[in-house]
């Protein structure tokens, strides 16, 4: 089944003219792998700027650096939205994509 498959990553788009093997499923997965981990580094770094942001609130006699708590809180929350947003949008087009190899007999 030589039908022609499309999948649009970010702005780009990508023709497939033949069959998908195993090797191109395996690249599936290690990129459905990667994207697990970029995900994990964006909670790490998240984690990271809500702790130092709370131990900038704890710290006495510093009071004029309190408002780099604040932006380190507000950039941790950040962080941690678009991470997840990045992560949810290639699953759902790695997602899209498996159907459609699926459906074409795979």
């Amino acid at each position: 089944m030589n039908r022609m498959k499309k999948i649009s990553l970010s702005k780009y788009k990508f023709e497939n003219k033949e069959e998908i093997i195993l090797r191109d499923f395996l690249a599936l997965e290690r990129t459905r792998l990667a994207n697990e981990r970029t995900l994990f580094s964006y909670i790490r770094t998240s984690l990271y700027l809500f702790l130092g942001g709370i131990a900038l609130f704890q710290i006495t006699g510093f009071e004029r650096i309190k408002w780099l708590g604040y932006v380190s809180l507000a950039l941790s929350v950040i962080i941690l939205i678009i991470g997840i947003f990045r992560f949810n949008h290639l699953k759902f087009k790695l997602k899209k994509y498996y159907l459609k190899s699926k459906d074409d007999g795979l």
